[in-house]
């Protein structure tokens, strides 16, 4: 029994270190490690790739919206935000695993590159991309963002 405790212990303090992928490289969002539990919108392979989010009002309001709609999801938490960059962490319902989003402001091109990795794991069951979808979602019903077909 205490082999399972220590066990236990040990996965769960590993879901609690912060990736050394995470930030900005070069300008952009680190690059999605092989494993599919990642999404990146600067990632050059389909498997990984997810769209930006296509802003359809001014820059610093939309990066507004975004940190209130992070604000508002459930075990989720702000960790470090800039005029340009944001990072939160989310944990899942029943394991609290960790996920790391991230967020990069490029208003030149009017868009919020998006990043989302499972910090263990192999498979994420597609939550790192759903998540980046409701987030989506949320920020189209505000009309923050450009429509699916606005954005092609």
């Amino acid at each position: 029994m205490m082999n399972i405790l220590l066990a236990a212990f040990l996965l769960m303090s590993c879901t609690l270190e912060r990736s050394e992928m995470l930030g900005i490289h070069n300008n952009k969002l680190s690059p999605c490690p092989s494993n599919p539990n990642c999404v990146c919108s600067d990632s050059h392979d389909e498997k990984h790739y997810i769209e930006p989010y296509r802003l359809k009002v001014e820059p610093h309001q939309g990066w507004e919206a975004l940190k209130e709609v992070i604000s508002s999801l459930p075990r989720t938490r702000i960790i470090s935000v800039s005029s340009h960059y944001l990072h939160t962490e989310a944990r899942s319902r029943i394991f609290r695993f960790v996920d790391d989003l991230e967020f990069q402001l490029r208003p030149q091109q009017r868009i919020i590159a998006v990043r989302s990795a499972a910090r263990l794991g192999y498979y994420d069951f597609g939550v790192n991309r759903s998540r980046i979808e409701e987030i989506r979602h949320k920020l189209r019903i505000r009309e923050v963002l450009q429509s699916a077909v606005e954005s092609q």
